[in-house]
């Protein structure tokens, strides 16, 4: 009895520092999207922001950049908005990214960053090992709820996770961000 109460112990501590390290201010971001319009995260503050930090080329990403076109789509309206932050070395030529944007319907910001922006705001060294897309969901009083690990969380990438996830968030922050 006395092991799963140290158990119990252990995880409990485990999960604080997990929730810890989640819950922190999101640093700022900027970037040019597809329009040529500049987009800054901390223009969205009093709205639910998920980044997808997602390489063109990537089938996962196109995937996950659709499924969040949807949620864009959905919940919107509700205070969501999304963004894309593409960061592969082609992400970088002219029309990568408009090409992406238009061959995935996606209706949300995407823009270029450099890889070492994406992996200094990610909080990845360069010499990590990392997989695509990376998700961040940062909440309407700019302090990041979630985000994937360098191997990538399945949770984050998961369309009726997501819908709860970020459910709760605008439910929970809508009026409270009034205010601000």
């Amino acid at each position: 009895m006395k092991w799963i109460a140290s158990l119990t112990l252990a995880v409990s501590f485990a999960g604080a520092a997990s929730a810890d390290q989640e819950t922190r201010p999101a640093p700022e971001l900027r970037m040019v999207d597809s329009s040529g319009k500049a987009v800054k995260l901390g223009d969205y503050r009093g709205k639910v922001v998920v980044m997808q930090f997602l390489y063109t080329t990537c089938m996962h990403c196109q995937a996950t950049a659709r499924m969040l076109s949807r949620l864009q789509d959905e919940l919107g309206p509700q205070g969501l908005q999304v963004i894309g932050v593409a960061f592969n070395p082609e992400a970088q030529r002219a029309g990568v990214v408009d090409e992406f944007v238009k061959a995935n319907g996606i209706d949300f910001p995407v823009g270029p960053v450099s890889l070492d922006t994406a992996l200094g705001y990610l909080g990845i060294s360069a010499i990590e090992r990392f997989v695509v897309p990376q998700i961040v969901v940062v909440d309407r009083h700019g302090m990041i709820r979630a985000q994937s690990s360098p191997q990538g969380t399945n949770e984050l990438q998961d369309e009726n996770y997501l819908r709860t996830f970020l459910g709760g968030l605008l439910k929970k922050s809508s009026t409270t961000a009034r205010r601000d």
